[in-house]
């Protein structure tokens, strides 16, 4: 490699990439095969990385390492400069050892760090708001009145409630003596008594109403002398809210964004027609934006880009160290579209329709219901850009008949699949998954020797908001998710097991394979999770349901050869 001194590009040693073609179109960054320069472009930084002594970051690669390990992503952008040399650049997201200026890294979009920057000085403003809230939180004066208060509250609960159950034994009495008394007194002696158990009544009434107007007026005092404290706390509270929106609102705009032909965006205008209507948190800080704003404005002819993990995994998401993996869907896919326009790329995989030509195996009919065989490739419904499927396959052979899918299997993954051919068949069937009577098996090839021979695993999922569709594991707010497993053949670095989901979740197994705290060994060709192939090796195996008008126990059984 050459770096540039004057820049952040780094050359290619010209004997180092001799007989590898350039690329005709630029990579569709979320869905891509890296290119061969971008793969030296890779390896070369990974290297650098490795080397590297004076970035005081924890990636956790390091057994001693202590604190909290932060894997980081990276990014290279193979480029063409104005004289046809051929170099890459490099980028990472977000901030590295809580710095944006490292060398051989392009800069931020906007450097938010900059000394005295409008956003450090705000940011200090900012702070001290939160330290006046934090120091009359913690004021000793008031500390002592939220407790002298609570104290207070718990001892007049007590005292009205046993007042009050004094109050009720003295009614009690009176009812006592009113029955007692009625047979042996006169009737003007009984209307006397009546007159002073009532006038008894009506004092225990009064004194329960004045213990709770002296506990009313003590507790009033507290509360006026803690609303002194609070309202303070409120009007910083706000005062901190405004200033955080506007700081929001004035960085939004610093981020402006270029395309090949130096057209800008903020950050606000690209967001602003979305779904997200405003930028997500750490918008415009990934790596290929930077990378993309960087060529642009010196004038670099991007050719390819590629982006890689380094470190340790997250605790939500699946990312193995040194892999590659797409861009990000919700914070850079409406930039990059802005930033993209007008530049040729490769194809969108997901608009090629991987299941055209492949026969669709008709494994069980009878007027009720059938079941396929799903090959691998084969959405199970209609998706937005491809309407082939299972569904619309039935639909066109069945005429008059409307398949009503029971259960679904991703397009990748191949197996056994229920439609019902009636409502009533549908909604017995159906009914069995809710009530987990239907036994189902998969089997998956996973891409590493793995410890142990079966086991379960539990780890909530829920969907990744801003990169769909993917998953994370989430113990906050992901839902239960349940994986039991067994090992049925162990091959060099790869395992084949069985699976049984307890649960139903979006991409259950792909995640309880892949992710560090279940098997931490990707599906073989599983390109969302671990690493693309011919194909995704999870096969839905094994069915066992009853059969919705005769009742009988139906079990089918198709395996595959992975």
């Amino acid at each position: 490699m050459i770096p540039d001194t004057s820049s952040r590009i780094v050359y290619f040693d010209e004997s180092a990439i001799k007989g590898i073609s350039l690329p005709a179109r630029f990579t569709f960054p979320f869905c891509y095969e890296p290119h061969a320069l971008t793969r030296l472009a890779t390896a070369e930084l990974q290297q650098h990385l490795e080397a590297r002594t004076d970035l005081d970051h924890n990636f956790g690669l390091e057994a001693d390492h202590t604190g909290t390990p932060i894997g980081k992503m990276f990014g290279v952008l193979v480029v063409k400069d104005q004289d046809g040399r051929v170099g890459y650049l490099s980028a990472f997201s977000g901030k590295l050892a809580g710095s944006n200026d490292h060398d051989r890294f392009v800069p931020p979009v906007f450097d938010m760090l900059v000394e005295d920057s409008f956003f450090l000085q705000e940011q200090q403003v900012i702070n001290s708001v939160n330290a006046r809230v934090q120091q009359l939180r913690n004021d000793p004066e008031y500390v002592r009145l939220r407790k002298a208060t609570e104290q207070a509250t718990t001892e007049a609960s007590v005292q009205i409630a046993s007042f009050k159950a004094q109050l009720k034994n003295n009614k009690q009495d009176r009812k006592k003596q009113r029955g007692a008394q009625k047979a042996i007194l006169s009737t003007e002696e009984y209307t006397n008594l009546e007159a002073h158990l009532i006038k008894h009544s009506l004092h225990d009434k009064h004194q329960l109403n004045l213990l709770v107007q002296q506990w009313d007026q003590r507790l009033d005092a507290y509360k006026a002398d803690i609303a002194r404290y609070e309202n303070e706390i409120e009007h910083l509270k706000q005062e901190r809210r405004e200033r955080s929106s506007a700081l929001q609102q004035q960085l939004f705009e610093q981020y402006v964004f270029l395309n090949r032909e130096l057209q800008t965006k903020s950050l606000y205008d690209i967001f602003s027609s979305t779904v997200y209507e405003k930028p997500p948190a750490g918008a415009g800080e990934c790596a290929t934006p930077k990378l993309l704003q960087y060529a642009f404005l010196h004038g670099y002819h991007p050719l390819a880009m590629a982006e890689f993990w380094w470190g340790a995994s997250p605790k939500s998401e699946i990312r193995q160290h040194g892999q590659f993996y797409p861009a990000c869907s919700g914070k850079c896919k409406p930039i990059l579209a802005h930033m993209l326009q007008g530049t040729a790329l490769d194809d969108d995989p997901l608009l090629v329709n991987p299941g055209e030509g492949i026969e669709l195996e008709i494994v069980y009919e009878d007027d009720y219901l059938v079941v396929v065989n799903k090959p691998s490739g084969l959405l199970s419904v209609p998706g937005v850009n491809i309407s082939d499927s299972v569904y619309s396959r039935l639909k066109r052979s069945w005429n008059n008949i409307e398949p009503l899918i029971v259960h679904r299997l991703d397009m990748a993954t191949s197996g056994l699949l229920i439609v019902a051919k009636t409502a009533e068949a549908h909604k017995q069937i159906q009914r069995q998954f809710l009530k987990r009577t239907v036994s189902k098996r998969y089997t998956a090839l996973l891409s590493k020797s793995i410890k142990g021979n079966e086991g379960e695993i539990n780890l909530p999922l829920r969907g990744d908001f801003y990169n769909r569709p993917l998953q994370l594991v989430c113990f906050e707010h992901g839902k239960k998710s349940v994986t039991r497993w067994q090992v049925v053949e162990r091959q060099p670095n790869q395992t084949r097991v069985h699976f049984w989901p307890l649960t139903g979740r979006t991409h259950q197994l792909r995640m309880h394979a892949a992710h560090h705290q279940g098997l931490h060994a990707p599906i073989i060709g599983d390109d969302l999770y671990g690493t693309a192939d011919k194909r995704l090796c999870l096969h839905a195996a094994f069915l066992a349901f009853d059969h919705p008008v005769t009742l009988e126990r139906l079990t089918f059984e198709v395996v595959e050869d992975f």
